[in-house]
């Protein structure tokens, strides 16, 4: 009896540190982009004839010698706290490796290059659940300095800015990156709390995501066309209510060839425990509707990690 009265008690000491240690959101740490255009981190491309200002972050990691402590410095912080932390400096090199490759990637028959277009570029973006984007400046003060700052983190799915925290550190000698360690340290409960509630929320009502189905217009079909009595918007939303978390979602906008679904609430993870994001998410839904009685090819298109879009009529 006290051998299983120890046992039981040992559980229920297993179940409470696992519970207190409860999974948290993947992050990456980013110089913003307001701290990146006053360094001149910035790189510029024509987009359908307007001039659009990026940040350069591989410049930024290689020429400023304050930015990779930084963000060490702060992921320290957080990682301490249970958060899993991205190397951005490292997941960068990694990407502009594969680039380089690709441009010496050619057929063995004809000689081609692999064809790239600025749009995917722009999808080489490294999954994680929050971006942390960091901005700060120096003061200079009689006692020594200061270091203003703002964290920001943003929801990697919506853009939207799910935690802040600003501030102004005590006048100090202590270089940049150890004035803003403490700062963060001091600051850090509240803006843990409110990614907390996020991911919380995350993981109760499901990952939100933007949902939009179009047509070729060399389909012969749209989405007003019946199958057994129903229009195919009507059997795309019957199959969204069955698949989203707590059938979460909204119809904002549909014509017959167009419908836009926003604040689609998708599962954090798959049948097979994988994360699930928008392209996962419509692909599905491609599978479903590839089957009878639909018979639909689509091709589903991708724009970052919380947006797919799914044209209906051929790939």
């Amino acid at each position: 009896m006290k051998r299983r009265f120890c046992f039981v008690c040992l559980a229920l000491f297993v179940s409470v540190v696992t519970l207190g240690q409860a999974k948290k959101p993947t992050i990456m740490i980013l110089p913003s982009d307001n701290w990146c255009n006053q360094r001149y981190f910035m790189t510029s491309f024509s987009n359908q004839g307007s001039t659009v200002k990026v940040p350069n972050y591989q410049q930024a990691f290689m020429e400023d010698t304050e930015l990779p402590q930084v963000i060490s410095k702060v992921g320290g912080v957080l990682t301490e706290l249970g958060y899993s932390l991205k190397d951005a400096e490292q997941e960068i090199k990694s990407i502009n490796m594969r680039t380089a490759e690709d441009n010496v990637t050619t057929s063995k028959t004809s000689g081609a290059s692999l064809v790239e277009t600025p749009l995917d570029v722009l999808k080489r973006r490294v999954k994680s659940d929050i971006i942390i984007q960091i901005w700060w400046k120096l003061n200079r003060e009689s006692k020594g300095h200061s270091a203003s700052f703002t964290l920001e983190a943003f929801d990697a799915y919506t853009n939207k800015r799910i935690a802040t925290s600003t501030g102004t550190t005590k006048a100090s000698d202590e270089v940049i990156p150890v004035l803003l360690e403490q700062a963060v340290k001091e600051n850090v409960k509240p803006f843990d709390e409110q990614m907390t509630r996020w991911y919380d929320d995350q993981k109760k009502n499901g990952r939100e995501i933007t949902l939009t189905v179009r047509c070729w217009d060399s389909w012969e079909n749209d989405l007003e066309t019946e199958y057994d009595g129903y229009e195919l918007t009507d059997c795309i939303q019957d199959w969204l209510a069955e698949h989203t978390v707590n059938g979460m979602f909204n119809l904002t906008d549909g014509t017959e060839t167009f419908a836009q679904f926003e604040q689609v609430r998708i599962p954090l993870f798959n049948e097979k425990g994988r994360a699930m994001d928008a392209r996962a998410f419509a692909t599905e839904l491609r599978r479903y509707l590839q089957k009878p009685p639909y018979n639909i090819t689509s091709k589903v298109m991708i724009r970052g990690l919380g947006e797919a879009i799914l044209v209906l009529g051929e790939k």
